[in-house]
């Protein structure tokens, strides 16, 4: 059991995902960008080692516009040096690497350009993982989409349209439950149909599911996972108290996360911890894990 968190370290003073706006694009300024952003990447994961955090999900915005039209910046060949010492240091930690698109990337839009485009995102998370040299258990994260005034054709056009994918795109690809369209019991219904895993979002399971209860779904989800998938990634956040519904916490209750754990015996996962203080939180969750023999044996090989 690997716990880490998203994208964003508080505690550095540094970002890996410095970008700038599409009209002062140049080059250079792109080249100055991603140097500045890898630097900041692996200062991040250098970190989390430190910490015994070795889950991390990183920034889509590591290379600025790298599926816009206008980049044609060669940074898979420019970088890639920088990107096989990074690779090569998360595969010597052992850390479990994720990445999770915007939004607006749809594979069951109704629109083809939206479509069109989101493959071209897709495409470029798959570059930066398979540059890094890693192995099919870091993962592409995506919402399954709009449901578009018919759930059973949405669906259907998504399982269609996963077919068509490149293989190295669809072997990384993973889907979560969402808060408002998709729960677990549709993703699974997608996940039979296309052999792609489902990632457990237990604070939108609990905001949106079909009266199954989180013991009834764990095991259903976890049998979507192959081998070379990895041990199945499951992200853990909390309602903000006095927030609008679906608010994420802006720090970890140890007591609440504590329970988790226990109940979630004897499954084994990885746990991406989505709450606004990153590594903080992330931190707490090591703290309130450490007597639980799944994330002890992470020091093991």
């Amino acid at each position: 059991m690997r716990i880490g968190y998203p994208c964003l370290n508080l505690s550095l003073g540094c970002t890996s995902s410095s970008t700038f706006r599409l009209r002062s694009f140049t080059t250079d300024l792109l080249r100055s960008k991603v140097e500045s952003n890898l630097d900041c990447l692996l200062k991040i994961l250098r970190y989390n080692v430190a910490h015994m955090i070795l889950f991390f999900r990183v920034t889509s915005d590591l290379i600025p516009f790298a599926s816009h039209p206008i980049c044609r910046f060669k940074w898979r060949s420019v970088f890639k040096e920088r990107f096989e010492e990074i690779g090569s240091f998360i595969r010597e930690n052992r850390i479990r690497i994720s990445m999770h698109p915007d939004q607006f990337t749809l594979i069951n839009s109704i629109d083809r350009g939206v479509f069109t485009r989101s493959v071209r995102e897709l495409r470029y998370h798959t570059d930066l993982l398979d540059i890094m040299g890693l192995d099919q258990t870091a993962k592409v994260q995506i919402h399954v989409g709009g449901v578009y005034g018919n759930r059973g054709k949405s669906i259907e056009r998504f399982i269609r349209r996963h077919q068509t994918l490149d293989e190295r795109i669809a072997s990384r690809l993973v889907i979560e439950n969402d808060d408002r369209n998709f729960p677990v019991a549709d993703c699974l219904r997608i996940s039979r149909g296309t052999g792609i895993p489902v990632v457990l979002d237990i604070f939108h399971h609990h905001l949106n599911n079909r009266g199954e209860f989180l013991c009834e779904t764990m095991p259903l989800v976890f049998k979507t996972w192959t081998e070379r998938d990895g041990v199945p990634i499951v992200d853990y956040s909390s309602q903000q108290r006095g927030a609008r519904r679906g608010a994420h916490a802006q720090s970890l209750s140890p007591a609440a996360f504590g329970t988790f754990l226990r109940l979630s015996k004897p499954h084994n996962f990885d746990i991406m911890i989505e709450i606004k203080d990153k590594e903080r939180s992330a931190s707490k969750a090591i703290k309130a894990a450490r007597r639980d023999m799944r994330f002890l044996n992470i020091r093991n090989p």
